[in-house]
């Protein structure tokens, strides 16, 4: 049996030193170390992707929102103008010549006097308000609403139109009283007349063959010295048209005047 004297003690130096390690710890050792650096490396390239993409994102966001920003923007209107609210007056005379077969009664009560839902179309010559020209013609209806005795008289509900060759039309429509001066509204129009607005004052000379009108119109441009013309004539029973413009003769008419 070996004297214990005999045993030397194992440094523990010895027991530390790498090259007493057995291969395999080797490895092992070396396989911790490869494993740490690469998930040193890869949490560096995570945070760096993630830096990027984060980046990227927040571009994106402006780049979008500037143009958004100019691409979707609404295009601004353009400035619309004022319509003219210069109250113009004109005035005109309508004249039954009894050669149109105009007005026509239409007895739909086919009651004995003026009843309710009697209808009247009518169309006559439209004159300058001095009578010198030939300006073209009135259409319309009118429906009886109520006849009125004790004024010798009817109330119609008129909606009718007043043509002026190429220069367009106007359009009215209101009460119309064969016993007193009235007020309808100018509903609108076309050609220079488009967009107009106002009331017309229509004043019985002898019903149903003469009548005076007075427009005060809104939303248009200034009319024609040709329709226009000079001072009206004094409204009376007695007026009559200038023989050029009766006979339609080229220096008593309109351009192109409706007939």
């Amino acid at each position: 049996m070996a004297s214990s004297s005999h045993l030397k003690p194992i440094s523990s130096h010895r027991l530390s030193n790498p090259r007493s390690q057995s291969p395999f710890q080797s490895q092992q050792q070396l396989g911790f170390a490869h494993s740490q650096a690469f998930a040193t490396r890869h949490l560096k390239l995570s945070k760096a992707t993630h830096d990027q993409d984060h980046f990227s994102a927040k571009r994106c966001s402006q780049d979008f929102t500037t143009r958004a920003f100019f691409f979707n923007k609404k295009p601004k209107s353009p400035p619309v103008s004022p319509k003219p609210t210069k109250v113009q007056e004109l005035s005109v005379y309508e004249i039954n010549e009894r050669d149109r077969g105009s007005p026509a009664f239409l007895k739909l009560s086919q009651k004995p006097q003026n009843s309710l839902g009697d209808l009247v179309p009518f169309s006559n010559k439209l004159y300058s308000g001095d009578l010198q020209k030939r300006l073209g013609i009135t259409c319309g209806l009118c429906v009886l609403i109520q006849h009125v005795p004790e004024k010798k008289g009817d109330r119609y509900e008129a909606t009718y139109s007043f043509y002026f060759g190429d220069y367009g039309h106007i359009s009215v429509q209101g009460a119309y009283l064969t016993y007193e001066d009235t007020c309808l509204a100018v509903t609108g129009g076309s050609g220079i007349f488009e967009g107009v607005y106002g009331q017309v004052k229509l004043r019985q000379l002898v019903f149903p063959i003469k009548l005076f009108y007075t427009f005060y119109l809104k939303g248009i441009a200034d009319l024609p010295a040709e329709l226009l013309g000079n001072p009206a004539v004094i409204p009376s029973p007695s007026v009559e048209p200038a023989p050029a413009a009766k006979a339609t003769e080229p220096h008593g008419i309109i351009k192109n005047f409706t007939n």
